[in-house]
């Protein structure tokens, strides 16, 4: 018996809305005052990781206005792992294209842009770690940052299994 594609389609758009539904073992927003980053304004994003074995893709959400300045926004990312070291990284997320396009999804006033800063990243220590973002611009305040997001998503996925 033939089945028609056409009545699978249903069935495809359910599994592609439940592939794409962004379940993450964690996930925390920060709403910025007045829609503005001061380089004191430290965001920590605090998780906790029980198997070393497992594979994540890590991401940052940034909310940001149409009127906002810049192309980028340069972030200083700090990692603290439970034995208590530390490592720090400078990141430029581009919020727009060459030309001047505003990337993510945009409506009229502010556009919304999920950004991977790790893709395929582990964990060698079980315990709490810190993910701390701070603002690296040239400017301090830097205005029309609405929100800035820190997401930890499972792979499914897990080292040494070949």
């Amino acid at each position: 018996m033939k089945i028609p594609l056409f009545s699978l389609l249903p069935l495809f758009s359910i599994l592609l809305l439940a592939s794409c539904s962004g379940s993450y073992d964690f996930e925390k927003q920060y709403e910025l005052q007045g829609e503005y980053w001061a380089q004191d304004d430290t965001l920590n994003f605090t998780f906790t990781i029980e198997d070393t074995l497992r594979i994540y893709n890590l991401y940052l959400e940034v909310e940001y206005n149409t009127s906002y300045s810049y192309q980028n926004l340069y972030t200083q990312i700090y990692t603290q792992f439970p034995s208590g070291q530390r490592i720090k990284e400078l990141l430029s997320l581009e919020l727009a294209d060459k030309a001047g396009v505003w990337l993510g999804d945009c409506g009229k006033e502010s556009c919304v842009l999920r950004i991977p800063i790790q893709e395929g990243a582990f964990f060698n220590q079980q315990g709490e770690h810190t993910v701390t973002v701070e603002q690296f611009m040239r400017v301090n305040p830097v205005r029309g940052i609405r929100s800035i997001g820190f997401m930890l998503e499972d792979t499914g996925q897990r080292r040494g299994a070949g």
